[in-house]
């Protein structure tokens, strides 16, 4: 995919509404720029599906895999004084919540604005300033005044979702971008970007891509997704937090501009090290950088993958984002572009003997 393409395509996803549940608008980009690749098909659940057309019987089948959702939250009551009282979707820290805007979907489908708010410090005793602050202290202010104008005037009701307000810049000059929902729209974009790579070519290995529901609540999509897939082995694609900002030198493996992480173990999954061997041997081939980590906490839905029926091989393909499971993130353009050369390149080298290998 060309750079500029590659660029709108991050920039339409990372723009685009969908908490978990609630992924429609990602879905409808992902459509857009899919259709010219190959076959398109959905689940119940909004996992939605890539096929190449090249694909033929009785080939391993590679599963190529990101998630969709971003965390956000969603509106659990409406106080008399009009504000929106909410629960968060997915992993977020409180002190990363307040002040900042968001968006809320209204029952007509479209999005109003709102700012976070807590109580203001002129309000606040000594005491109150100096403990943390917990979400159910906070509410979303959309500007009305009473419950019933934001019912029936702003036309938001409980289990509305909600998604930070955020608008995709790129600088071109440093190929560094900021946005919201890197976490895995950046995952989402080379995804599409690689099985793009294909087009018009014969593999050895059927290759199919699964868009994924549901991710930052449990994985939930991607348990339907494999059903689906039966795949062999698996790449999955991932917006993975960067530690460059705040770890000691030594302790650094997911930096911005050093290359895709490849992830030797986390929470939920020791990855296959014949598999990720393998990958780790590719990078060093054609010289593609690439960084090592090994995770205390996380998980991915690469440890659904390799649970799968009799186990399936799966590596993780991080692409280092500063500052995930916040309003704002950053992402290199490099990064973005060496995960997919990456995952092209083993991908080409994989075969029946070699997937048995593993």
């Amino acid at each position: 995919m060309e750079k500029e393409k590659a660029l709108d395509l991050i920039k339409e996803l990372s723009n685009a509404n969908g908490v978990s549940g609630f992924e429609d608008e990602v879905v409808a980009v992902l459509k857009k720029y899919g259709k010219e690749i190959g076959e398109l098909s959905e689940d119940r659940i909004r996992n939605l599906f890539l096929k190449r057309q090249e694909n033929k019987e009785n080939q391993p089948i590679v599963h190529l895999d990101a998630h969709t959702d971003e965390v956000g939250f969603m509106v659990q009551a409406i106080k008399p004084n009009g504000t929106l009282v909410f629960l968060t979707i997915g992993g977020w820290v409180a002190s990363n919540i307040p002040a900042h805007r968001v968006r809320i979907r209204n029952s007509d489908g479209g999005y109003i604005p709102g700012i976070i708010a807590s109580q203001p410090p002129h309000f606040m005793s000594e005491s109150d300033r100096n403990k943390p602050l917990d979400v159910g202290e906070m509410v979303i202010d959309i500007g009305s005044l009473s419950y019933d104008e934001t019912v029936n005037d702003f036309k938001v009701k409980i289990g509305a979702p909600v998604v930070p307000d955020v608008a995709f810049e790129y600088f071109p000059e440093k190929e560094r971008m900021f946005g919201k929902a890197f976490d895995c729209r950046i995952g989402c974009a080379a995804m599409l970007d690689t099985i793009g790579r294909f087009q018009g070519k014969e593999l050895p290995v059927n290759v199919i891509g699964s868009f994924s529901s549901q991710e930052e609540v449990g994985d939930r999509g991607i348990k339907v997704a494999v059903k689906e897939v039966q795949p062999d082995i698996a790449i999955v694609f991932e917006g993975c937090p960067a530690d460059d900002t705040f770890s000691e030198p030594h302790m650094i493996q997911s930096a911005l501009s050093k290359g895709p992480m490849l992830r030797h173990m986390d929470v939920l999954m020791i990855t296959n090290p014949r598999f990720q061997k393998f990958a780790l041997d590719i990078a060093k081939k054609y010289d593609i950088p690439v960084q090592e980590s090994v995770r205390k906490g996380g998980g991915t839905n690469g440890a659904v993958i390799n649970l799968a029926e009799k186990g399936v091989p799966t590596i993780v393909l991080g692409i280092p984002v500063r500052y995930a499971h916040t309003h704002y993130s950053i992402v290199s353009f490099s990064d973005y572009q060496h995960a997919v050369n990456l995952a092209v390149k083993i991908i080409e080298e994989l075969d029946a003997a070699t997937l048995a290998s593993f």
